[in-house]
């Protein structure tokens, strides 16, 4: 096992480093401390994920490929978190909602070290988010973790602590393509229901039975077959971006596409999925188009009100987010 890094740019006085894991087995990762960004997923000549051109384009605009998004990630109906009589008002950055924590996790600087054994290459990187800042309470300490083996599993773990109260909901916010185009991928999901989503993303009917629907994955099946569909809910977000509860069996979920697999596992309660909707070959990503990709987030589902009671942390309760992607 093998670790590396170089330093590509500067950004608020902080350097700006990619970080590389190497296994035995030739699989090789490689991360960015701008964001704690999964930028490459490489094997056997492919890149597994959506990547932006160059390391230095992930700072040009915000993009969301690979990046730890937070505190949290997804949306807040109306930007309110109310507790009893309490309520507070996050930035309205979405219409009338909160989205993806404001100028969030995955647009700031990590500090960062490496770890070579004859096991596993690691990252550990770490971040103190202020109180205050984005609107959140609590000054938040977190700890992302990036670690290979040689079985070419690579585990995410995110542990976050806050001094006060506070909400927070954060997920990888990685875009799956196995070196092909999601759209072509077949998918597997061990998710019983999904929750429908109103014109602003929100899950607004509760949870759905994916029964008879274009939402039943529970069997292996083309993604493309989904973005097909005629499915009301398909059409209102132009492909797939909704919530899958997990029904606990494992694997959560198993994309397999023509010569690669992967698998993941998890603790989150859901699954968050996005085909990579609107990409258009414009911007910093003029090199990805609409479907090329599909995020497979896994975090707590959007609440279609301001009872936020699941993503609410006491003072110092532990956060603690694993995920384990394994390719073949």
């Amino acid at each position: 096992m093998k670790t590396a890094f170089k330093k590509y740019g500067r950004k608020d006085n902080h350097d700006l480093c990619e970080l590389m894991l190497l296994n035995d087995s030739g699989m090789e990762v490689k991360i960015l401390n701008y964001g704690a960004t999964l930028e490459k997923v490489l094997l056997s000549g492919d890149d597994l994920i959506l990547s932006l051109n160059s390391p230095a384009d992930y700072s040009k605009e915000r993009n969301f490929l690979g990046g730890t998004v937070g505190r949290i990630c997804g949306r807040v109906y109306q930007g309110k978190w109310q507790l009893g009589a309490n309520i507070l008002q996050l930035l309205q950055n979405d219409g009338e909602n909160h989205i993806h924590g404001g100028i969030g996790l995955d647009m700031q600087v990590w500090n960062f070290k490496l770890y070579a054994g004859s096991q596993v290459a690691r990252a550990d990187l770490t971040l103190v988010d202020p109180d205050g800042n984005n609107g959140y309470p609590g000054n938040l300490k977190l700890h992302a973790i990036y670690e290979l083996d040689n079985d070419n599993n690579l585990r995410y773990e995110l542990i976050a602590v806050s001094d006060k109260m506070t909400i927070f909901n954060p997920a990888n916010h990685t875009y799956f393509t196995l070196g092909e185009k999601a759209k072509d991928l077949k998918m597997q999901l061990n998710a019983d229901y999904y929750l429908p989503v109103g014109e602003d993303g929100l899950p607004n009917q509760g949870m759905k039975s994916v029964d008879q629907t274009a939402f039943d994955f529970r069997k292996v099946k083309k993604i493309g077959e989904a973005l097909n569909s005629s499915d009301k809910q398909i059409k209102l977000r132009n492909g797939l971006d909704h919530p899958f509860i997990l029904n606990g069996n494992r694997p959560a979920a198993t994309l397999i596409g023509e010569n690669h697999q992967m698998t993941m596992t998890t603790n989150a309660p859901a699954i968050v999925t996005y085909t990579a909707n609107h990409f258009n070959h414009t911007g910093v990503a003029n090199n990805i188009d609409q479907y090329d990709g599909i995020t497979l987030e896994a975090q707590c589902p959007p609440s279609e009100n301001s009872d936020l009671g699941e993503i609410t942390l006491l003072p110092f309760e532990k956060f603690d987010r694993k995920i384990c992607w394994s390719f073949k």
